[in-house]
C-alpha cells in the first residue's frame, strides 16, 4: 500500500473522532442522575477504560484474522476461532466487570464512603453496562471490519479508529440507560438489573462448559489477564497525572473542547501503527525486531502525517466556532496542536511498535496487548504533551 493510501484511509478512520465530543456531551445533560450517589460519575472512566481494552482486542484480532484468513469477511458461516474469540470476549467482559468492581469497592471504601449496599449497586450498574455494551457494539464491530474488508481498506486502519468513538457513545448511552432504570425505577428497577445479570452469568457458564478444553479460548483468556494487570497498573500509576486536565481546561477552555478528540486521536495512531505491525508479523513480512521498523515507515509516516490533518482540522473547527476569534490566536492554537502531536505521536508509534516486538518474541499474540496497552496510555501522553507545549508554546512568545 503506497503512503497517499494509507494517509487517505487513516484520514477517513480518524475523522469519526470529531464525534468523540458526543459522549461527553451524553454525559454532561445527565449530570443531575449522577448526583443521586457521587461513585455513580466516578466509576464511569473505569467502565470506558475497560471496555476500550476488550474492544482493543477484538478490533486487532479481526483485523489480523482477515488477512492471514484464520476469520472471513462473512457475517455468517465463520470460522471457529471467530467463535472462539467471541466466547472470549464475553467471558472477559465478566471478569473485567468483576474487576472494575473489585477496585471501585477497594477504592470507594477509602475515599468515598461507600457502604456495602452501594458496593452491590456498583456490581451490579457495572457487569449490566458491560452486558448491554456487548449486545450493541459487537455487531457494529463484526460489520464495520467485514464491510472495510470486502470494500478493499485496510482493517488495521480503519476497524479501532472507528469503533473506539462509536463504542464510547454506545457505552455512555447503556451506563445512562442502566442507572435510569436502577435508580429511577426502584425495586423493580434493581430486580430489572439483576435479571441480566443472571443472565449474563448464565452466558458465561454455557461459554466455559462448551469452550474451556479450546486451546485457542485460553491462550486468550491467559494472555487478556496479563494484560488486564499492565493495563490496571497503568491506569493507577498515571492517576495522578490526569488530574491536571482540570487544571488545563480551568485556564484554557477551548483545549476542553478538543481535548476528547485529541487523545483518541493519538490512541488511534498508536492502534494503526501497532495494528498494522502485528499484522506484518503474522505474515512473515517482516522479522519481529527492532530494525525492523524501517520497513514500516510508510505506514508510521502515513498515519502521522493523517493526524496532523486532523490537528490542523480541530484548529479550523475551533476558529469557526469562535473558540479562538483572531487569525494570530489560530496560528498560535495550531502550533500548540502541532507541538503536542510532535510529542504525543512519535510517543505512540514507538510504544506501539515496541510492544508488538516485545510480546511477539515471547511467543505470545501481539494482537492481545498492543491496543489495549497502547490506548490506556494515550490519556496521559497525551495530557502531559499539552502541558509541555503550553510551557513550550508561552516561552516562544
Amino acid at each position: 500500500m503506497t503512503i497517499r493510501e494509507i494517509i487517505k484511509q487513516s484520514v477517513l478512520s480518524l475523522s469519526f473522532n470529531v464525534g468523540g465530543i458526543l459522549a461527553g456531551t451524553l454525559l454532561t445533560l445527565h449530570l443531575g442522575l449522577f448526583s443521586v450517589a457521587p461513585w455513580t460519575l466516578a466509576i464511569y472512566p473505569g467502565i470506558l477504560s475497560m471496555r476500550g481494552v476488550i474492544g482493543g482486542l477484538v478490533c486487532a484480532r479481526l483485523s489480523t484474522g482477515l488477512h492471514i484468513g484464520t476469520v472471513r469477511a462473512s457475517f455468517t458461516k465463520n470460522t471457529r476461532n471467530f467463535y472462539l474469540l467471541w466466547h472470549a470476549i464475553i467471558t472477559l467482559a465478566l471478569v473485567s466487570s468483576a474487576m472494575m468492581w473489585l477496585v471501585a469497592s477497594l477504592f470507594g471504601t477509602f475515599f468515598w464512603g461507600i457502604t456495602a449496599l452501594d458496593s452491590m449497586a456498583i456490581l451490579g450498574i457495572v457487569t449490566a453496562t458491560m452486558a448491554l455494551s456487548l449486545v450493541f457494539i459487537s455487531p457494529i464491530t463484526v460489520a464495520v471490519s467485514v464491510v472495510s474488508f470486502r470494500r478493499g481498506l485496510d482493517p488495521d486502519i480503519i476497524v479501532y479508529p472507528v469503533m473506539s468513538t462509536i463504542a464510547d457513545i454506545l457505552v455512555t448511552v447503556c451506563y445512562i440507560l442502566v442507572l435510569n432504570v436502577f435508580f429511577s425505577l426502584s425495586y423493580s428497577g434493581h430486580y430489572l438489573i439483576w435479571l441480566v445479570n443472571i443472565v449474563f452469568l448464565c452466558f458465561v457458564l454455557y461459554i466455559l462448559f462448551k469452550s474451556a478444553r479450546e486451546d485457542e479460548f485460553v491462550k486468550t483468556i491467559k494472555e487478556f489477564l496479563l494484560t488486564l494487570a499492565i493495563v490496571t497498573f497503568i491506569v493507577n500509576v498515571t492517576g495522578s497525572v490526569l488530574a491536571r486536565v482540570s487544571e488545563i481546561v480551568g485556564s484554557r477552555p477551548e483545549i476542553y473542547v478538543v481535548y476528547p478528540a485529541l487523545i483518541d486521536t493519538m490512541g488511534d495512531v498508536g492502534s494503526i501503527v501497532g495494528s498494522t505491525a502485528t499484522t506484518k508479523l503474522a505474515l512473515g513480512i517482516f522479522k519481529p525486531s527492532f530494525a525492523s521498523i524501517k520497513q514500516h515507515l510508510t505506514e508510521i509516516m502515513g498515519t502521522w502525517t493523517a493526524s496532523f490533518i486532523m490537528f490542523t482540522l480541530y484548529s479550523v473547527i475551533l476558529y469557526l466556532t469562535k473558540w479562538v476569534f483572531t487569525l494570530n490566536e489560530l496560528l498560535r492554537f495550531a502550533a500548540l496542536l502541532y507541538v503536542t502531536n510532535i510529542l504525543a505521536a512519535s510517543s505512540m508509534v514507538i510504544i506501539a511498535y515496541t510492544v508488538a516486538i516485545l510480546t511477539y518474541q515471547r511467543g505470545l499474540d501481539p494482537d492481545n496487548f498492543v491496543i489495549p496497552i497502547e490506548s490506556s496510555l494515550a490519556d496521559t501522553i497525551t495530557t502531559i504533551s499539552i502541558l509541555i507545549s503550553l510551557n513550550v508554546i508561552a516561552l516562544a512568545v
